[in-house]
């Protein structure tokens, strides 16, 4: 209820509700645009949801890395649940509005979510980093307190990176038009339509999202450097690939994220397209959070082989 009360209280614009465009007016790809994005998000559920559960249950799986990999798949099923369900309603819908109140809480709760991502996966490659260059020291460095602290503190920065953004997009004035050009409320969008002069709120955000980009950018390339620089001095060629095999998932889910968000929110605004912003939002809203556990669960081969020792031994339980 405070939270509806602080969205009212921003609502200084005449525009009460606003029409989403949607990913596409021709009704013949719509029958065709549900199905396979009703299969991707069932997949994106399916497959984090496993993660979550696997790591939980598998006692194998319980130290750091992959409790912070159960939140990463955590915030992959909130943020992609925040838009799929909305845009496959809307799919099927005559007239896609979404009310003004409805537009600020997704924007929110994307926001808070999508931000969540790279926070952990920054903590995941300084977990990498503790982990590989003072293995010795792992267990005492990255304790269950520490753990739970930085989730936390991760935590509490999106959601008060998502407020800022939030507020500095829905306390603008909106006069008409309040068709978006997308099919979920996000910032870019929504500034385009604005009435009143964007240039201080664009600059806060873009602020916000370069400082804390990098940020967490020094603190992956940094910890991926020393550790880089650790494994290069293995003499065994096997300890180097079982080193190396530890980040690769990692690497390709922090390339696959940033690269995206970077493209989408620090780019010149004079390259605006509201189509190819389509295009990248499917990607990081919906296919990035299908293929995180895919990476985590294909290419890592502990999580293989704490699942095959788990269902072997409970197979051996069940016939006793």
């Amino acid at each position: 209820m405070k939270l509806l009360k602080q969205l009212r209280a921003l609502n200084h614009s005449h525009v009460s509700e606003f029409i989403l465009m949607g990913l596409s007016n021709e009704p013949t790809l719509e029958l065709l645009m549900f199905i396979f994005f009703l299969l991707i998000y069932l997949v994106t559920i399916c497959g984090n949801i496993g993660i979550i559960l696997t790591i939980s249950i598998i006692s194998d799986l319980h130290n750091p890395m992959y409790f912070f990999l159960s939140n990463l798949s955590f915030s992959d099923l909130c943020y992609s649940t925040v838009v799929t369900p909305r845009m496959l309603h809307d799919i099927f819908s005559q007239r896609k509005s979404i009310s003004f109140i409805s537009c600020a809480v997704q924007l929110y709760f994307f926001a808070t979510f999508a931000t969540i991502e790279g926070y952990i996966l920054s903590t995941m490659a300084y977990d990498r980093y503790v982990a590989i260059c003072y293995p010795l020291l792992y267990p005492v460095i990255m304790n269950r307190r520490v753990c739970i602290l930085l989730v936390c503190v991760v935590y509490f920065s999106g959601l008060l990176t998502a407020g800022i953004h939030t507020s500095s997009t829905l306390t603008l004035s909106f006069c008409g038009p309040n068709v978006i050009n997308h099919f979920f409320c996000d910032i870019p969008p929504l500034m385009e339509l604005s009435c009143s002069d964007t240039y201080t709120n664009k600059t806060i955000i873009f602020c916000i999202v370069c400082l804390l980009g990098l940020f967490s950018g020094i603190v992956t390339v940094a910890s991926y450097t020393y550790i880089f620089a650790t494994i290069m001095k293995i003499k065994s060629s096997t300890g180097k690939r079982k080193a190396f095999s530890t980040c690769t998932s990692h690497l390709l889910c922090v390339s696959l994220f940033y690269g995206t968000a970077f493209f989408m929110y620090l780019r010149p605004a004079s390259s605006y397209s509201a189509s190819q912003d389509k295009v990248v939002s499917v990607f990081y809203s919906m296919v990035i959070p299908m293929i995180n556990p895919i990476i985590y669960s294909l290419r890592n081969t502990e999580v293989k082989k704490a699942v095959t020792r788990y269902i072997h031994t409970l197979v051996l339980r069940l016939n006793i």
